[in-house]
């Protein structure tokens, strides 16, 4: 039997890790491809801010058409011009809850917020944790938390 894998995808993470190190963007169809190779996908989720532009559009409908469901967050622009748009907890709540219906999660993010939540659910839940991320920007306290890091190179972008 195939394990059941939940990719849970932080786009903006993502996005500002892989801009930074290579000037270049994720390639999300070639790291699903790798991903299911492994597994059957029965939960994939993209979390991103909503900003109301067109780029932002195509670029949803892009990941819709991969198979992620796509996961809004409003934008809030503070008064002192900073922004807003972290979906850390969301992210945590959906691998809670996929915990009784999955063999594997696959994590899409540096964040090192997320290792208290990989060591919960390989200490308590027995599932397989693995981390997609820029190796210069992952955070080591995720990547030790991870059975597994893939570290996101020149393969896996566009």
């Amino acid at each position: 039997m195939k394990p059941r894998i939940a990719v849970l995808a932080d786009v903006q993470n993502i996005y500002y890790t892989t801009r930074q190190a290579y000037h270049r963007q994720f390639d999300y169809a070639k790291c699903w491809q790798q991903i299911e190779s492994t597994g059957e996908i029965v939960t994939a989720n993209a979390y991103a801010i909503a900003r109301e532009d067109e780029g932002q559009k195509k670029f949803q409908q892009a990941l819709r058409c991969i198979g992620f469901d796509i996961k809004l967050k409003p934008y809030i622009q503070r008064s002192d011009g900073s922004a807003k748009g972290d979906w850390d907890v969301g992210i945590t709540v959906d691998a809670m809850q996929a915990a009784t219906q999955i063999d594997r999660l696959v994590l899409l993010s540096g964040d090192g917020d997320f290792d208290l939540l990989l060591e919960n659910l390989r200490e308590k839940h027995a599932i397989h944790c693995t981390v997609y991320g820029v190796p210069t920007l992952t955070a080591q306290s995720l990547i030790e938390a991870a059975d597994a890091f893939h570290p996101i190179d020149t393969k896996l972008l566009r």
